[in-house]
């Protein structure tokens, strides 16, 4: 199975509980684990690499040269790296064709076998949604996108490599990140709903990608089932500790933060 992530030196300690996580559902034929990066040294990349010795887990460093993206809107929150996803069929070994992107605040708590086999449609993601119809409406006009289009968390994405690599135009991406960065709030997200919103294969968030504010608007709305722990624990793959309630932090409000504390720590 191929999952993808992007990391910097300063991001390992958050991404080792992740793989922590997810080795707990290996599959019979292992991971193999692609790193999308600038700055990982040999220490960093021993020290991703030394917790899972001897399990079938394979890691694959794969250096970017991150003046490609210069011009590119950047901050603090998010670095350059942030769009280092969107072009991965790009940067890629071509052999791959398809690659399930996970952001590094993310916990597995049930196989990802399911998920990473799921049919594209001819679509370029298989991604959810965070967002409602009428925010959808608003970021249709911030975005000038013609036809409303789901917008997209891209914490988790399964990627068609093989379709992208066809037709996928980089020059598209850039001229439109120029053309809107000040326009953008989430620059990776609002470029891959603008201009893939249309290619995106929408799967249940509930089951996917499920943050503890999700979980709030979804149990707040009187036309759904309410959902607990215990259902989630059944039911749920992916918990996405997204936005700035992380476990791991001080002040973190949430529930589910229980799975987080399941997670071995050796």
């Amino acid at each position: 199975m191929n999952l993808l992530f992007v990391a910097d030196s300063g991001y390992i300690p958050t991404l080792i509980p992740c793989i922590r996580s997810l080795a707990r559902f290996t599959p019979i034929e292992g991971y193999d684990i692609y790193l999308l990066h600038s700055d990982l040294s040999q220490k960093d990349q021993q020290k991703l690499m030394q917790p899972f010795a001897g399990q079938e887990i394979r890691f694959h460093f794969c250096s970017i040269d991150g003046s490609i993206f210069e011009g590119l809107p950047e901050t603090d929150r998010y670095p350059k790296q942030i769009y280092y996803r969107i072009l991965a069929a790009r940067f890629l070994p071509d052999t791959l064709d398809r690659i399930l992107y996970l952001d590094g605040d993310i916990i597995v708590i049930n196989s990802l076998e399911e998920l990473y086999r799921t049919d594209f449609e001819d679509n370029y993601y298989v991604a959810c949604t965070h967002v409602n119809d009428l925010l959808n409406k608003i970021n249709m006009i911030r975005l000038a996108i013609e036809e409303e289009v789901p917008y997209i968390n891209t914490g988790v994405l399964l990627i068609n490599l093989e379709k992208l690599r066809k037709e996928q135009d980089p020059h598209a991406v850039f001229a439109y990140a120029q053309k809107h960065k000040f326009a953008f709030i989430l620059p990776d997200q609002d470029i891959i709903t603008a201009l893939y919103g249309k290619k995106i294969k929408l799967i249940p968030y509930e089951k996917y990608n499920l943050s503890d504010r999700m979980l709030t608007w979804h149990n707040a709305d009187l036309r759904n089932d309410k959902i607990d722990l215990n259902w989630i624990r059944k039911n749920t793959v992916i918990i996405h500790y997204c936005g700035r309630q992380k476990p791991w932090k001080e002040n973190y409000r949430g529930i589910l933060d229980v799975f987080y504390q399941e997670i071995p720590q050796a």
